[in-house]
């Protein structure tokens, strides 16, 4: 893996479980198309969601992190996983379609969402631009954090064996 220059980025102020996510309504993106969903209406089904939150669509980090959950299999045995991205609805459909990955990811290029999660990082150097940290996120049909994972690094990526007991994936 090529080496990268590690960013401190803190703390985040981050909701934590027990703690309710805002609901928002943002376009829902898959390989095929997008329409305007609110997160109430997608994390309303039985079971939980699990939201993972990337830097923006073309970075490696989110190619890497989505592909590394693919590999583990949490596609197959999460009830349902959502992304969020600061990323345009293009963007999004053109990577999902590129990676073949099956879910959907909400563009928000804003990045409002994250803001209102406590993960949004003002990107250096770009006035104005920000994107999400990268954050999992596990939510009850209510919208009730059950579990919280946020960045403190830049590289940094989840723990996905601690997260996988975390979230009942095992």
């Amino acid at each position: 893996m090529p080496d990268f220059e590690v960013t401190d980025l803190g703390p985040a102020d981050h909701l934590e479980a027990g703690e309710e996510v805002p609901d928002v309504t943002r376009p829902l993106v898959t390989d095929e198309f997008w329409e305007d969903r609110s997160l109430s209406d997608v994390a309303a089904d039985e079971g939980r969601t699990i939201l993972v939150c990337t830097p923006m669509i073309g970075s490696f980090a989110a190619k890497y992190i989505y592909d590394e959950l693919d590999e583990r299999g949490w596609f197959d045995r999460a009830d349902r996983i959502v992304g969020l991205t600061a990323s345009t609805p293009y963007a999004v459909s053109s990577f999902l379609d590129d990676n073949e990955l099956p879910f959907a990811v909400f563009a928000d290029p804003a990045n409002d969402i994250a803001d209102s999660l406590g993960i949004a990082n003002d990107l250096d150097g770009m006035e104005g631009i920000s994107e999400p940290r990268v954050a999992v996120f596990g939510l009850e049909p209510d919208l009730t954090i059950d579990s919280a994972w946020v960045s403190t690094e830049w590289p940094e990526f989840p723990p996905y064996d601690e997260l996988e007991s975390e979230l009942g994936l095992e």
